[in-house]
């Protein structure tokens, strides 16, 4: 431990230049969330002339009609210009408010929580109830809408409350030394959050319910057996209450896993396809793919608790950001806190960040879609031998239902998706077809 404190003070010592250093933090922090802005912009222009293409890919061509195609481009283009208009609309607001003092006034008057309390909800209302709607993919209704806003924040003063506390707490107790303890505590609530997310909040939006006795649920215990998951619950989740899109995921402990499944995939797909998309999820979990992410998160989740106390002893920080020198010399935690996460870890390590995460979490989209490949060989099951077939034929009617884009734009594709395109996992498929071919001869 003695030596970790030892590392951690040498970083310190290099930061020290921020508490006396006359820098312009507040034209730092504009700059750069500018620049990040308009380079989503370029991004977003760079895909927007796709979008204006009358086929689809070769690949795809015999997969999609003309009609649905058309559909599909023009879902597309109307998230672009949506994307483009409240990415800019966003900047601009936040930075009319960050030039103009108001998060300091605000903290002053009432709390940030408070002055900001619904913001963004705007956004969100349209993208539901005019975006989504325009095309079918709407179910919500707004008196939905609005129960699902309250329990939010309702949830929001029951976890984040205690959560605070406790945040705040092992601040003012552990002094200098607070990293590796409140590492502890931030990696113990993210597993508690991995039980009771599914167990008490998720039943709160949505009806999870024991998926029915039939082929599917037969073909998904029967695998699972064969791979030894810990299978301990298998459930359909009521997706169509608010969306017509879908999906399949696991959750759990080690020892206890959970498989959800969209009713929207139940109703879109076929047994044997569905089947398909849950041998893809359970190579994530066979390649302990969600422990490297989670690995990966907590490398920068210390490297933010490492950099923050240099900033929390800097009151020319605060003061750049018109807080009162009252406030600055002696700054309450959580706003030292909050003003480090949201003015310069956020905006300078998000481009930078996920574009190394998408380019992680592609790769393990690709190695789960080889172990489902290879079902067949790890099981010596002859009924296995067509489960990539069966992926792609699911993939397929996936983005078919769900108006995806299918013409994409590589960097833009770099920075956003963290699934490769649909012609590259069909690309990917066919590989490791003709790769085990091979292998019998």
């Amino acid at each position: 431990m003695d030596l970790l404190h030892t590392q951690l003070s040498k970083i310190q010592r290099h930061l020290a230049f921020v508490a006396v250093e006359p820098i312009d933090w507040k034209l730092g922090v504009q700059g750069f969330s500018w620049a990040v802005t308009l380079f989503e912009t370029y991004l977003l222009l760079r895909q927007y002339p796709l979008y204006s293409k009358t086929e689809p890919p070769s690949a795809l061509a015999s997969h999609f009609d003309a009609d649905t195609f058309k559909k599909s481009q023009n879902y597309g283009r109307d998230k672009a210009k949506f994307a483009l208009v409240s990415g800019l609309l966003k900047q601009c607001l936040d930075s009319a408010l960050l030039h103009f003092g108001f998060y300091a006034w605000s903290w002053g008057a009432a709390g940030r929580l408070l002055a900001l309390a619904g913001f963004g909800s705007e956004y969100e209302i349209y993208g539901t109830f005019v975006l989504e709607e325009k095309h079918g993919f709407n179910k919500m209704t707004p008196a939905l809408f609005v129960m699902d806003l309250l329990k939010g924040w309702a949830l929001a003063v029951v976890l984040g409350s205690p959560f605070l506390a406790a945040f705040l707490y092992i601040f003012k107790w552990a002094g200098e030394r607070f990293v590796p303890w409140l590492m502890a505590f931030l990696i113990t609530f993210q597993l508690s959050m991995v039980i009771i997310y599914p167990t008490v909040i998720q039943p709160m939006f949505n009806k999870l319910s024991p998926l029915a006795p039939g082929e599917l649920r037969s073909r998904i215990e029967l695998l699972a057996t064969k791979l030894n998951f810990p299978l301990k619950h298998l459930y359909e989740i009521d997706g169509s209450k608010r969306s017509s899109h879908s999906n399949a995921y696991f959750f759990g402990l080690p020892w206890a896993k959970h498989i959800v499944i969209f009713d929207t995939l139940i109703q879109q797909s076929q047994p044997d396809e569905v089947e398909a998309v849950l041998a893809h999820e359970l190579g994530h979990w066979y390649y302990l793919h969600p422990t490297k992410m989670l690995a990966v998160s907590q490398v920068h989740l210390f490297t933010v608790l490492a950099l923050f106390p240099a900033f929390l002893h800097a009151p020319p920080i605060l003061t750049a950001f018109d807080f009162p020198k009252t406030v600055a010399a002696v700054p309450p935690t959580i706003v030292a806190f909050m003003l480090f996460q949201a003015r310069f870890i956020s905006p300078n390590t998000a481009a930078f960040v996920s574009i190394g995460m998408n380019a992680v979490s592609r790769h393990f989209e690709y190695e789960a879609d080889k172990f489902a490949c290879e079902l067949e060989e790890k099981l010596k099951a002859e009924d296995m031998k067509d489960m990539g077939d069966r992926l792609g034929r699911a993939l397929i009617t996936i983005h078919v239902k769900n108006l995806s884009t299918v013409w994409v734009d590589w960097m833009y594709s770099a920075y956003h998706h963290s699934h490769p395109t649909l012609t590259e996992r069909l690309r990917g498929l066919e590989a490791y077809k003709v790769k085990s071919e091979k292998k019998e001869l």
